[in-house]
């Protein structure tokens, strides 16, 4: 896998961006950094990897979903991590002005650099940008890194769900979490290089 390859820089160079298409290389980084999270019992429905060919079908397929922005973090150019911001459809009025954060992600070998932070930033500040007043994620109770991040960067949890998931035959509870936004948030590791509002500013989404 190619992410086993990628030297240990003590300054990586890292940016955060906003994508609307991959190229092959991309693609192949996006699938391997989704099979290495989801064999840590990160996010997405899987419980365990699927076929390569199924993620490269659900990332394509993320891409041309309207409501759905995908961005990520790269590492020295490599697809290191990544969240998406859902918007509301058009048709749900009464819920217009409520986004929702998911599949947020950052490969085990790019950890220890605030990439996730940062990641959930950049995200809320587009949502910001975009008009949004509250943001909702949820999440297994046992992803505990996870549930320590979004805490870290203001989410409340407001609701807990029984039977919410079934891994390795073990029921789960799910934990909804929401936050209210109103200002763009700084980046906070002066190392990640924040592409995102540029883009989203000179690109009609």
């Amino acid at each position: 896998m190619r992410h086993n390859t990628i030297p240990k820089n003590i300054n990586p160079i890292i940016t955060v961006e906003i994508v609307r298409d991959l190229s092959d290389g991309d693609l192949s980084d996006l699938c391997e950094v989704t099979e290495a999270t989801i064999e840590g019992g990160g996010g997405f429905g899987w419980t365990s990897p699927p076929p390569r060919q199924m993620l490269e079908r659900y990332w394509f397929g993320v891409l041309t979903i309207p409501e759905r922005h995908l961005i990520v973090a790269r590492m020295d150019g490599v697809i290191c991590g990544a969240v998406q911001l859902v918007e509301p459809s058009r048709q749900n009025q009464a819920q217009i002005f409520a986004a929702d954060l998911l599949a947020c992600f950052v490969s085990p070998w790019a950890r220890g650099h605030n990439i996730g932070h940062e990641l959930m930033k950049i995200a809320e500040n587009y949502a910001v940008e975009k008009g949004y007043t509250v943001l909702s994620l949820d999440v297994r109770e046992t992803q505990t890194v996870a549930i320590k991040l979004f805490e870290s960067v203001g989410f409340k949890k407001w609701g807990e769900k029984p039977n919410y998931a079934i891994v390795d035959g073990d029921t789960i509870t799910g934990y909804f979490y929401s936050k209210t936004i109103a200002q763009p948030l700084n980046v906070t590791n002066p190392r990640i290089q924040n592409t995102v509002l540029k883009i989203a500013n000179n690109t009609d989404f």
